[in-house]
């Protein structure tokens, strides 16, 4: 799909970024065969534009600006983590804030990925680096990670995969983006088998997309994690909205009556998507729904620790009269289906996805869940607010 040029802001951006980025560290020698490999490679030769209702940025949409949220805590603990590193394992992890490892993250588990993994750090080390990630999330975002590395774990013993790369609680890796700091960009990535967290930080503003969560299944029946699930409050609140709107309002909300077996289009390697607003739109639905929608947004926004969350549900809030609805599938109790929210800075999408671990299949199932957040029009990562501080501060 051709991509509109891109514009003078753009043209500097990629100028500044190419002064100030040294190389990091390069990917591992892996498989040239890794479909997920030459996915990511198509994709990196895309230059960097952000997902789009129609190709074209919607400008003036981020500000840099004081959230009144300090990132102090999440600093000091990145600083922790990092100090615990040797001086090779600390190398393999940092890399310069506009390196295109942001980039560099997928679900599956099966993809090559750089950093420190948590499996090989020590217990010390663990518990620094779930202290770093708390520090961004909130109590209920920092449960969900650990639920998902956690059902992780109980893929591989259902599968008898458990031990293999990928699978397991402790396949998943940290790098370091920049140098943590009060005034200069910097962020860090958490990725594996369905969690991938980016987290930028300008300042005492964060970015915290894109933002991948999922899991096959998404309930433990039994095993070492047995009780352990994943992602059910955002599943029933999107189906408990759905049946709040009125026949009328069903006909614009459906986008498609047959649920694929998979519909989600945000995850990753598609940075620069195109895709058209489609729904029903926020003003079209009477005030209690309109109360539905915000709480729905917020079952995911509040991942992020709270304060950083009160500030992105603002920027939401300003832009509801331009938010739409869309589903996907049927609308009874125990049907499988696909939601999705889009806004000018927000796009939340929930698919119910076909069984790929634990059998094969064409049709989706509610044991196999994949979700993303992403911040359109070019925010992603926090790009469009790394693009105004180079823009004011050249390196």
């Amino acid at each position: 799909m051709k991509r509109f040029v891109l514009s003078l802001a753009a043209l500097a951006l990629s100028t500044a970024l190419a002064v100030a980025q040294q190389p990091g560290p390069p990917r591992p020698p892996g498989n040239g065969q890794n479909r997920f490999v030459q996915m990511e490679q198509k994709a990196l030769a895309e230059a960097f534009v952000g997902i789009t209702a129609d190709g074209k940025i919607d400008p003036d949409l981020f500000k840099i600006t004081p959230s009144g949220v300090s990132t102090q805590p999440v600093q000091s603990a990145t600083l922790a983590f990092l100090d615990s590193l040797s001086e090779s394992d600390r190398a393999k992890t940092t890399f310069p804030i506009g390196d295109d490892e942001w980039r560099k993250w997928a679900n599956q588990h099966s993809y090559p990925r750089q950093g420190m993994s948590f499996a090989a750090m020590s217990e010390a080390q663990r518990k620094l680096a779930f202290a770093m990630i708390g520090a961004g999330l909130s109590a209920k975002g920092l449960k969900t990670t650990r639920d998902i590395m956690k059902l992780n774990h109980t893929i591989g013993e259902m599968s008898g995969r458990l031990g293999e790369e990928g699978y397991g609680q402790w396949a998943y890796y940290l790098t370091v983006m920049g140098e943590p700091s009060d005034t200069e960009p910097w962020g860090w990535q958490f990725d594996g088998h369905h969690c991938v967290i980016n987290y930028f930080v300008l300042g005492d503003q964060v970015v915290m997309t894109p933002h991948f969560l999922g899991s096959e299944p998404v309930r433990a029946e039994s095993g070492k994690f047995e009780g352990t699930v994943v992602l059910q409050d955002e599943q029933n609140a999107g189906l408990a909205f759905a049946l709040s709107l009125t026949a009328a309002q069903r006909e614009k909300a459906v986008i498609q009556k047959d649920k694929d077996g998979t519909n989600l289009q945000t995850d990753a390697f598609h940075d620069n998507e195109i895709i058209p607003y489609a729904g029903i739109a926020y003003g079209d639905l009477n005030p209690e729904q309109q109360k539905g929608l915000v709480s729905l947004i917020e079952h995911w926004i509040t991942h992020m620790a709270e304060g950083h969350a009160r500030v992105k549900m603002e920027e939401v809030k300003a832009q509801l009269d331009r938010t739409r609805f869309a589903w996907i599938g049927d609308m009874q109790a125990d049907s499988v289906f696909y939601y999705r929210i889009h806004s000018p800075v927000v796009m939340i999408e929930f698919d119910h996805q076909r069984p790929i671990a634990l059998g094969r299949g064409s049709a989706a199932t509610r044991q196999h869940i994949h979700a993303t957040i992403r911040t359109p029009n070019g925010n992603d990562y926090g790009k469009d607010l790394l693009r105004q501080h180079l823009l004011d501060h050249p390196h």
